[in-house]
């Protein structure tokens, strides 16, 4: 993929966690995502949203979950003018199937992709289950994303598997925070050290990935960043690109 700039950018973010953490705040954060989209559109050659925008999502043969109808509203107008939406799974909705790509022509990525922007290389993705360690969620990645269990979860009437995938994905946030997992790690990031582990056999200018909740701008390599793009939860955090190079924002609209 490659994207010529102009006198345009691109936009990436992540974590927007929407359904989370009940209706009342999910939509309250839906229309401050709908006025930065609003604003960045304005001057958008792409927009990448990085996994986790849904704090979950799982697609029925006929049927998506409920909700979030300003927020697809949106970015399918936005589609429809023509500004390309590159969507990626996250671990929260790695359920993806065809919804997006047949109705609103926008691809969904579920593994990084590489990309360039006026010759600049760019690997994108969001994140989970790249690096060392965190073996026990490779594990349970390994069997969300098989085909057999995903069928049979699908028998699960929409109205129990959805309540059911809620309370996991609340438990799983409250994991984390317990375990204090928004702290820098130094040295143990284990996206960061992904990062360099890639940089020693290939080329890239950024790493661009989300999950971490963690606002990051880290040297690689000798002319390469690892940028982890926070999240939208209480920080609101985006990057853009121009041609003067990747910077990290945070959207007070």
């Amino acid at each position: 993929m490659n994207i010529k700039l102009g006198h345009k950018k691109v936009y990436f973010a992540s974590d927007f966690h929407l359904g989370a953490p009940n209706w009342e705040q999910s939509r309250q954060r839906e229309e401050k995502i709908i006025n930065w989209l609003d604003e960045v559109s304005k001057d958008a050659a792409a927009i990448f949203l990085v996994g986790d925008i849904f704090d979950f999502w799982f697609e029925y043969d006929k049927v998506i979950p409920k909700g979030f109808i300003k927020f697809i509203s949106k970015i399918s107008s936005l589609r429809d003018s023509g500004i390309p939406i590159i969507f990626f799974t996250g671990n929260h909705d790695l359920w993806f199937k065809d919804y997006f790509t047949q109705e609103l022509s926008i691809p969904i990525n579920h593994n990084p992709l590489e990309i360039t922007v006026e010759g600049k290389k760019l690997l994108i993705g969001h994140g989970d289950g790249l690096g060392p360690g965190d073996e026990f969620y490779k594990f349970l990645k390994s069997i969300f994303t098989n085909r057999f269990f995903q069928w049979i979860f699908k028998w699960l009437h929409p109205d129990i598997g959805i309540r059911i995938a809620q309370a996991w994905s609340g438990k799983s946030r409250l994991s984390n925070m317990e375990k204090q997992e928004d702290l820098f790690k130094g040295e143990e990031e284990w996206l960061w050290a992904y990062c360099k582990q890639i940089d020693k056999s290939r080329d890239f200018d950024y790493y661009i990935f989300g999950h971490r909740h963690l606002p990051l701008d880290l040297p690689v390599g000798k002319n390469s960043r690892y940028i982890n793009l926070g999240e939208w939860v209480s920080q609101f955090t985006y990057a853009v690109l121009d041609k003067e190079g990747l910077h990290l924002k945070k959207f007070e609209g």
